[in-house]
């Protein structure tokens, strides 16, 4: 049994096999509907239901309230039709779905940029092209069929002239994944990923001033976005907000000021939390999301690309949207470590 799926305004249609995910069975069929995690932990994938009955599987209650489905809305990553479904959700393109493709991948080059971030990178297929977008993610397939996501750091046009891509992993003790990222993982060594995933990617289609947000490495979509911004001679104002606790975690520091030099329409406010007197910083401090706001008062006429830790993603998105931020114009990827996927969720319903 099948059920169809309308996406309003566009008009856009879909199937959905019972018992399917409706943004599964979107991604199966080339259409673009925003989501983050897929797991229902970051709620960038909620939309408002308009017609039809579903049933959500487990999910965190602070990606959907019970009082937000009540009045409607759902997290399509694990929503499931029992009807035909009409859906409304704004951010859906056609061009925001390249095909997903698995494929082997060659582990060619590791480089600790600081103590807890491995800078990796990863060698594709020649003859098989990858497309994606700049903040776009892949997921590493384990052998014991868990998965691994994490942003690619540079933008598609590098792939010309050396296919691969650059993963910023941070060292999570304990983490099944990273424990083997910073311990035994060797160039050369063969991996599975999948991929492209994600709604995070620059509307090219705005003229509107944009603010880059990044804590930790929510920095590597950004930095694809900027290299995507400087290929395409997009000339748009760019103020990037890159924050951590310490000076160290802004691992390419140098990187983003050599940027800067170049693009004269990208400025860079890097922002500290924790900084101790041994590290003599004399920069802005506090959380970075905050140090918007005291730069901008009003956001009513800007996009916003946020990407990083949850709670930084969260507070900058109600906060934004408070000082006049459209909420159609904040675009975002929520780093949900595996520990949060696994907190606290809503049963799936019965």
């Amino acid at each position: 049994m099948s059920f169809n799926v309308t996406v309003q305004p566009s008009g856009r249609t879909f199937i959905a096999q019972v018992d399917e995910a409706l943004l599964a069975a979107a991604i199966r069929q080339g259409i673009g509907l925003p989501y983050g995690c897929k797991d229902g932990a970051c709620g960038s994938c909620k939309s408002k239901k308009l017609e039809g009955t579903v049933t959500h599987g487990a999910h965190q209650a602070k990606a959907l309230s019970p009082e937000e489905e009540a009045a409607g809305f759902i997290l399509t990553c694990c929503a499931t039709a029992h009807s035909d479904v009409v859906i409304e959700s704004r951010h859906v393109t056609d061009e925001s779905a390249f095909p997903v493709k698995k494929m082997p991948v060659r582990v060619n080059s590791l480089a600790k940029a600081s103590h807890d971030v491995m800078v990796v990178r990863l060698q594709l297929p020649a003859s098989d092209v990858f497309k994606y977008h700049a903040g776009q993610y892949v997921e590493f397939l384990l052998r014991d069929g868990d998965r691994r996501a994490y942003s690619m750091g540079n933008a598609p046009h590098t792939q010309a002239e050396n296919p691969g891509v650059e993963l910023h992993i941070r060292h999570m003790p304990g983490g099944k994944f990273t424990e083997h990222v910073f311990g035994p993982m060797k160039e050369k060594e063969i991996l599975r990923i999948e991929g492209p995933f994600g709604s995070f990617y620059l509307r090219e289609d705005s003229d509107k001033p944009m603010v880059l947000l990044a804590s930790g490495t929510g920095f590597a979509p950004i930095k694809a976005l900027i290299e995507h911004l400087q290929f395409k001679g997009i000339t748009r104002p760019a103020v990037l907000y890159w924050g951590g606790r310490r000076p160290a975690d802004l691992y390419m520091d140098e990187w983003v000021k050599t940027k800067t030099a170049e693009m004269p329409n990208l400025r860079y406010v890097p922002v500290i939390s924790n900084a101790l007197p041994e590290d003599n910083w004399t920069g802005r401090t506090g959380f970075v999301h905050q140090a918007v706001l005291e730069d901008f008062a009003d956001l009513s006429g800007h996009q916003v690309y946020a990407c990083g830790a949850p709670i930084v993603v969260d507070s900058a998105q109600a906060a934004y949207t408070a000082a006049g931020l459209p909420e159609d114009e904040f675009y975002a990827d929520s780093f949900v470590t595996e520990k949060e996927k696994s907190q606290a969720t809503v049963p799936a319903q019965a």
